[in-house]
């Protein structure tokens, strides 16, 4: 007991520093250091049991060298922030230490997970009393239940005789849609995924049918991974509904806007999907992992994934065996993702949610306004802040090659900078032609618009003579 109360310790000091500005982001080390254990870190596996002490140590280091997600300087992923409800609810989930396959070994959390999807489908707009629902490891897992439930939907005998049994299938998505829609497509056996650019986009499913495809999803991106772009979702859904086709909308990044007032217009038609992925864990700042796959039509999860294992889903139990989820899923061992969530969400109210994303996307309006016309700052405009800095040595060159291959270097050069001081991060990448840009995406809460203001001195500190 003694030392679990020094876990605690060193778990309440961590989160404390975690929201202390005057604290680093990271210790950064590159990976030879770590492994040859610098300052008695020691990553290596021994054969004799060590110490509780050194164990103490151990967990002190692990906390120590990594990066503080949490930190209201860290705008480098989409998951980022610490809310201390749902760390909590993370505790005590690995304290029950439980499965979600049956409800007879996690009787309140499948409960739970069952209200807290009906509500999610409610907040889609889908009429009280349909669909279905399950939470996954991740988006990508989300977006490849999608792809599988439409294919049995349309194609049931293909899990019982394999893909011989469908015609040649083929599937749609934009070209800036998450790589887990093309892995789906090739891990169920599809290799014909098509990305819709400039086409007119009411003849490229004739254009499949006249060669002898057979047009079957589609999906629709809310909230793109770089850019924060929407797809226009009722565009597509006529399209979906005049072909007969499966309406996906991923909205792993933007599915929490959803739960704005203000802000939810950009999923306008969401409604109309047959499948929808939302990662709680992203805009909405639950810890990780929390995403859901949501279904319109209830049956097809449990029709498409269902082994009738009988040594797990008895159909003689002495309570109602609808309520084991197992038989639904892809995964038998299913980690508890629900708790933390609703925990929060009955911490925060829906109302707080709202107020959480208001504010994120407040946050990056005062970015884009403040660098659009700011010297040596280049953007597009999307949702997402995406930005060239321009050291003043590239600001007086023409745009051509020779400053698009220096400009290229710049976002690198200063990520790493960023990383070795340990004060701030922020992503950065290119996309298609373009060179690097940065890449900034809020959604934690403890961010303010003077760590927006420290940001941008960052990257002019150490930018300024590249």
């Amino acid at each position: 007991m003694q030392f679990l109360l020094e876990v605690v310790e060193i778990l309440t000091n961590y989160v404390r520093k975690t929201f202390d500005r005057s604290t680093k982001v990271l210790d950064f080390h590159h990976p030879h250091q770590l492994l040859e254990g610098m300052e008695g870190f020691n990553l290596e596996l021994s054969d004799q049991p060590e110490s509780l002490e050194q164990i103490l140590v151990d967990c002190r280091d692990t906390l120590k060298y990594g990066v503080r997600t949490g930190h209201p300087r860290f705008f480098n992923q989409l998951s980022t922030g610490l809310d201390i409800v749902g760390l909590v609810g993370e505790w005590l989930t690995s304290t029950a230490n439980t499965n979600m396959f049956t409800y007879e070994i996690a009787p309140v959390f499948v409960l739970m997970e069952q209200l807290t999807l009906k509500k999610m489908r409610e907040i889609v707009g889908w009429p009280e009393g349909e669909g279905d629902g399950i939470f996954s490891p991740g988006g990508a897992i989300s977006n490849m239940y999608s792809v599988m439930i439409a294919r049995y939907k349309y194609f049931p005998e293909v899990k019982t005789k394999g893909m011989a049994a469908a015609p040649r299938l083929v599937l749609f998505t934009s070209e800036h849609s998450h790589y887990s829609i093309k892995k789906a497509s090739g891990e169920n056996g599809h290799n014909n995924l098509d990305s819709v650019h400039n086409r007119t986009k009411c003849l490229f499913p004739l254009v499949f049918c006249l060669q002898g495809y057979v047009p079957m999803f589609v999906n629709a991106t809310a909230g793109t991974t770089v850019y924060g772009a929407f797809d226009p979702i009722n565009e597509i859904a006529d399209i979906c509904e005049k072909y007969n086709m499966w309406l996906h909308v991923d909205g792993a990044w933007g599915g929490g806007l959803l739960m704005s007032r203000k802000h939810r217009h950009k999923l306008n038609g969401v409604e109309r999907a047959n499948s929808v992925t939302w990662n709680p864990h992203k805009m909405m700042g639950v810890p990780l992992q929390c995403s859901a796959i949501l279904v319109r039509e209830r049956g097809l999860l449990q029709g498409c994934n269902s082994m009738c294992a009988g040594y797990l889903f008895q159909q003689d139990k002495q309570y109602d065996v609808a309520y084991d989820t197992g038989d639904k899923a892809i995964q038998c061992g299913r980690h508890v993702d629900i708790f933390k969530f609703w925990l929060m969400w009955k911490a925060k109210g829906t109302v707080g949610f709202e107020q959480h994303i208001d504010k994120c996307l407040d946050l990056s309006a005062y970015l884009y306004n403040k660098i659009k016309n700011r010297e040596g700052y280049e953007m597009p405009q999307h949702t997402n802040v995406c930005f060239w800095y321009l050291p003043p040595s590239l600001r007086g060159l023409p745009d051509g090659e020779e400053r698009r291959e220096r400009l290229h270097k710049v976002a690198p050069k200063i990520k790493a900078m960023m990383m070795e001081s340990g004060t701030t991060m922020v992503g950065y990448q290119p996309q298609g032609e373009k060179v690097n840009f940065f890449r900034m995406v809020i959604s934690n809460p403890a961010a303010t618009r003077s760590d927006i203001d420290f940001l941008i001195e960052e990257i002019e500190r150490f930018g300024n003579d590249l």
